[in-house]
């Protein structure tokens, strides 16, 4: 079973409010997605790697790949308008004899190799796994600054990734309807009628998105 992993990190970052890329970024002295590329690396599941990147970054990254000795490892794409885009650009450069996808958001930084593993091996059964913790507070649904609902607490879940899919399986997900944006690969599996299964995560793999993100994430690798 040949396992591919595809990492975005063709955002720009602009919540970040840095005018460096998000994804370039120093933690822990070193830019930021050098430590999701690491964390999949060492993971013994994944055969190997597709960065997909925003064309203004492209050279900055390829010197950081190399500079941290991935050079030769990691196929570097160029990603898309929108996140689902990028994603369906990563696809598109996957070999033909691969089996599983493997798709990581590029501001995780804090996954664990160990993780990255057990979802690849539930996705051999299931077929389509998303890693997640439970929610921690109540949540409200509102609609014009008015609360409509509480959903029960017990069934929200903080999706993250990775999220594994047989590669079949989200490809037909991805060109179902080419013009309809996801916030994520499941959304997309979840509406083509494919069943998505679950996996207990992490409240380390946290995704920088704001400064606050960037101390978090700085302090669990000085906690290491």
């Amino acid at each position: 079973m040949k396992v591919q992993a595809i990492i975005p990190c063709a955002g720009i970052g602009a919540r970040l409010k840095t005018q460096q890329a998000k994804s370039l970024i120093d933690l822990g002295g070193q830019p930021l997605f050098i430590h999701t590329i690491k964390a999949f690396v060492t993971a013994e599941s994944v055969d190997s790697i597709i960065l997909v990147v925003h064309k203004d970054q492209k050279q900055s990254m390829e010197d950081a790949l190399s500079e941290y000795g991935f050079g030769q490892d990691i196929k570097v794409v160029l990603g898309g308008a929108t996140r689902r885009a990028s994603v369906h650009n990563g696809l598109k450069a996957c070999d033909d004899d691969t089996s599983v996808i493997v798709v990581h958001d590029g501001a995780r930084p804090l996954i664990a190799s160990g993780l990255i593993d057990e979802a690849v091996k539930m996705c051999a059964t299931k077929k389509a796994v998303i890693v997640a913790v439970p929610v921690k507070s109540t949540i409200k649904s509102v609609s014009e600054g008015q609360v409509t609902a509480t959903p029960k607490r017990c069934d929200l879940w903080e999706v993250q990734t990775p999220q594994v899919f047989d590669k079949d399986l989200l490809l037909t997900a991805h060109n179902l309807d080419i013009n309809q944006e996801a916030t994520d690969d499941a959304m997309l599996v979840e509406q083509s009628g494919q069943s998505v299964y679950v996996m207990a995560g992490s409240d380390r793999n946290i995704k920088v998105t704001t400064q606050e993100d960037l101390i978090v994430a700085e302090a669990f690798l000085k906690s290491e």
